[in-house]
């Protein structure tokens, strides 16, 4: 499997615990050859002394050692994404040939042409050890995963992956309950508050209503101005796309749309409110 064109390089903190026996069967081969050059680089990240008369070459190591620490960070981010998209597409028990379909326009969308067809590739393996785990044990071993995940990825990137999965859910525009169980259980893990994960169900690209867009907010019909004001600036400080920029170009750019649903959102209200 060429998963190296989108998923190489530093794997970063999937390159053990659970997520990264998910890893190791997801990527097969290539998962060997990736953690012993991210653990090489990784030691040599963490371990290197300076000194002031070789500190130019040091300085270059350095910003060296911190694109591919970025890069581990990166891949580790897509490929958790992948993990537990796969949790909640079976959620309701089944694949369905339109889930697919919505999956793969997902990635080109959103990562391009190598990321559809790879992506594809990497759900089916997750698909298979699901299968051959069985529900109850593959389900321990993603909340597990996840718990990995919160301590390895700041809030703003968890919000991120969770936003992904919301995409996905919603996407053919028939969310089954299952499925929105799944994503508020992997919340819960992920150590995303209840609040975050009810504003992130409501966004809607092209959402013209006012209900939704308090339930963005997180805040009542009833809130005072200063009270809206004050979520929407939390928002915009957890959301805002620099805060995802170093998992790279194309993660920022699917921040910045979400983004801009925040500040549609925060329109209508203020609009209403004559703000």
């Amino acid at each position: 499997m060429s998963s190296a064109k989108w998923i190489g390089g530093f794997l970063g903190f999937i390159n053990g615990g659970p997520i990264g026996a998910l890893a190791g069967f997801a990527l097969g081969w290539l998962f060997d050859q990736l953690i012993n050059e991210s653990s090489a680089i990784e030691a040599d990240f963490n371990n290197r002394e300076y000194d002031n008369n070789s500190y130019g070459t040091h300085r270059n190591n350095y910003a060296y050692d911190e694109q591919r620490y970025q890069e581990g960070q990166r891949n580790s981010f897509l490929f958790s994404m992948l993990a537990l998209a796969s949790y909640v597409i079976r959620a309701d028990g089944k694949i369905m040939h339109s889930e697919m379909e919505v999956v793969r326009e997902f990635l080109r969308q959103n990562f391009g042409e190598a990321a559809k067809q790879q992506g594809e590739q990497i759900l089916l393996r997750l698909f298979e050890q699901q299968k051959q785990m069985g529900t109850a044990a593959f389900r321990t071993t993603i909340m597990q995963s996840c718990r990995q995940i919160a301590a390895n990825m700041d809030y703003s990137q968890r919000l991120q992956l969770l936003n992904f999965l919301v995409i996905i859910a919603q996407a053919d525009g028939q969310v089954a309950q299952e499925e929105v169980a799944a994503i508020r259980e992997l919340a819960s893990y992920l150590g995303i508050s209840g609040q975050d994960v009810e504003s992130m169900l409501n966004l809607r690209s092209g959402a013209t209503d006012l209900e939704s867009a308090y339930k963005v907010l997180g805040v009542s019909p009833d809130a005072t101005n200063d009270e809206v004001k004050a979520a929407y600036r939390k928002m915009a400080l957890q959301h805002h796309p620099d805060r995802v920029a170093a998992l790279g170009e194309d993660v920022r750019q699917a921040a910045e749309k979400k983004f801009q649903e925040i500040n549609d959102a925060k329109e209508r209200i203020y609009k209403a409110r004559g703000l």
